[in-house]
């Protein structure tokens, strides 16, 4: 783990554990790494540099192994050039596939980390390092100091986060293949971690790891329920997600009251022994009718608005990423914490883990994070350059940490330990402010994404060609589409991607049958991360095309021209966000319809093609 260059202690325990003075020695830490962001910045690089000397990619870019470690930075900085995931594939594809040459880390690569955005319509496998766990940890460590300084008493009750595990497989060389917060949450970090009364959860580990999304959830939401009266907090990673168990909840609250007031949970409910012994111990065996009473008499009320302050009213407030296309659920969010704060408090992908908002108590509109300067090697790609769509950006456009300028947007580039170098992330950033040395980003948006519900990415791309494939099933009939445009539906749980079409009709009415097959093809043709939170993890509901009427098109191109859209440069937008376009859209609904089952997704079996994709065996309707 890289220290900050003092002769002082400045690091905080990495293992995120809890004693005395830890919090001071964190919030030290912070300050000064802030203030010495510029310091830190070209220390980590070097670092990386000199730890990755042997690799293959770096000597393929004129840094060569052995060289002074100012000679091998300012060789980095003349000839290594941008990348993005697409030009990292044939080398992904050689360590997926075995080889254990040092290809882009000089340190073994022991795992990928599959991310929630696409290449080719799967995951794409992110190479990552052990020492990676360490620096998630440290950043881990730092948000109970920070969130702390503004409620104080966290460390006199419980935290009900809501964690989950999801489906992982190994690559031909052997090596794990799984989502970023899985690999944390099997890994040693995270299960041997000390006990810290400032992260201390209400569910236990067995309930967390279980792979059934079903059990899981039932187990940790009977915790949570179980410890009604001690739980100063509450969240999931995403907004989604914690509304997701919102719905749950409202599903199956009687089956959790029967179990409490059992003291005992069915067994025909949670069939994983691990997650029924580890539950039982938290029921200790007590029959407990008056807690039963208690949520029953909160849940069975006509409406649910404020459900979070009265299931646990010592709640001081949600914690959830509400930044992105999470943003969409702040509303509902809203309805049923009961006005409770949105605490919004850190910044990570899979590619690398970035920052901390400093200040998360903060309205979510005014989120920005810290990025701090131990974690990577930053920099920043000035959006005019990352837009231009006449000159290819280089990396001579790059600008540093420290140099980024405030009000100014940004791609996010990284150069990371595990081996990524000039890696554009994807994320565009908008600088808000300074901590020191170091800038405070706010989040805007992830490039070319178009749709998004849950972790699945959907561009306009893929879209296109998914809707193209679709109306095919329309031929037969005559029928054509006129255009089309989509929303991401958040206002209903789970959300759903909707598509409007405008239709120019043929020689025969079309069957609701067809709309319905139209559905499930858009969904098929969408790539695996958007197949498994609709098939496994049911985080995504049906899509659903709604048919508008003749003229519809042309009533919201007028409607763009008057807002101040060129007549001339006008296109129909293939995305919409929720307000005037969409009510205008919905207003001239002529039908609905819903894909009839889930699309085909499988966790098991895959296979490595040539692009270095991970191609899904199907083995039916999951």
């Amino acid at each position: 783990m890289p220290e900050a260059p003092t002769t002082k202690t400045t690091t905080p325990p990495a293992s995120g554990g809890f004693a005395p003075g830890a919090h001071r020695e964190a919030l030290e830490f912070i300050e000064h790494v802030t203030a010495n962001a510029g310091q830190v910045q070209r220390r980590v690089l070097a670092e990386i540099l000199a730890q990755n000397a042997p690799a293959e990619y770096l000597r393929r870019h004129g840094v060569v192994s052995g060289a002074a470690a100012d000679d091998a930075v300012e060789a980095f900085r003349r000839h290594v050039p941008l990348v993005t995931y697409e030009g990292l594939q044939p080398d992904i594809l050689r360590i997926a596939n075995g080889d254990t040459s040092p290809i882009l880390s000089g340190k073994p690569i022991s795992e990928f980390l599959t991310s929630s955005g696409t290449s080719g319509g799967e995951r794409k496998l992110m190479p990552t390092i052990a020492d990676e766990l360490d620096r998630r940890s440290l950043l881990y460590s730092l948000q109970m100091p920070v969130m702390s300084q503004s409620v104080p008493g966290l460390d006199k009750g419980k935290a009900m986060y809501l964690l989950f595990v999801k489906a992982e497989s190994r690559t031909p060389g052997g090596l794990a293949a799984r989502p970023v917060l899985t690999s944390y949450y099997r890994s040693r970090q995270f299960l041997e971690r000390p006990h810290d009364p400032y992260t201390d959860y209400t569910s236990p580990n067995e309930a967390i790891l279980c792979v059934d999304s079903y059990q899981s959830m039932y187990a940790q939401l009977l915790c949570g329920l179980v410890h009604r009266a001690d739980v100063l907090r509450v969240g999931a990673v995403f907004a989604s997600g914690f509304l997701r168990a919102i719905r749950f909840l409202e599903k199956h609250w009687p089956r959790l009251c029967r179990d409490i007031r059992n003291g005992a949970v069915d067994p025909e409910t949670i069939t994983d022994r691990a997650v029924r012994d580890a539950v039982g111990q938290v029921l200790a065996g007590r029959a407990d009718p008056a807690l039963a009473d208690e949520i029953e008499a909160e849940c069975g009320r006509a409406s649910w608005e404020g459900i979070i302050r009265r299931l646990w009213p010592r709640t001081k407030y949600i914690d959830v990423i509400v930044t992105g296309a999470m943003s969409q659920y702040i509303p509902t969010l809203e309805f049923y914490g009961g006005g409770l704060p949105l605490a919004c408090t850190m910044y990570a992908s899979s590619e690398c883990y970035f920052g901390l908002n400093l200040k998360p108590m903060c309205k979510p509109g005014d989120v920005a994070y810290t990025l701090i300067p131990t974690m990577c090697y930053f920099e920043f790609l000035p959006l005019r350059c990352s837009n231009n769509a006449k000159a290819e950006p280089s990396h001579r456009d790059l600008v540093d940490l420290v140099d980024v300028k405030l009000g100014h947007e940004y791609e996010l580039v990284v150069t990371t330990y595990s081996g990524l170098c000039r890696y554009r992330v994807g994320d565009v950033l908008r600088v808000a402010g300074f901590k020191n040395e170091a800038p405070m980003f706010s989040f805007v948006r992830r490039q070319n994404v178009a749709l998004s519900i849950d972790s699945d990415k959907t561009d306009e791309t893929e879209l296109h060609a998914a809707v193209s494939g679709a109306v095919q099933h329309l031929a037969p009939f005559g029928a054509s589409l006129v255009e089309y445009t989509s929303y991401a539906d958040a206002g209903a749980i789970p959300g759903h991607y909707v598509l409007f079409w405008e239709l120019r009709a043929g020689t025969t009415d079309v069957p609701a049958s067809v709309f319905e097959d139209c559905c499930l093809s858009v969904e098929e043709a969408l790539n695996s991360v958007y197949r498994q939170c609709r098939a496994c993890d049911r985080s995504i509901g049906p899509l659903e095309i709604r048919v508008v009427s003749e003229g519809t098109f042309d009533k919201l191109m007028d409607y763009a021209i008057s807002r101040g859209a060129s007549i001339n440069q006008y296109k129909a937008p293939r995305c919409v966000r929720p307000g005037p376009v969409v009510e205008l859209l919905d207003a001239r609904v002529q039908g609905k319809y819903f894909s009839p089952k889930c699309p085909k997704w499988s966790p098991g079996n895959k296979q490595w093609n040539n692009n270095g994709r991970a191609d899904v065996i199907s083995n039916g309707d999951a």
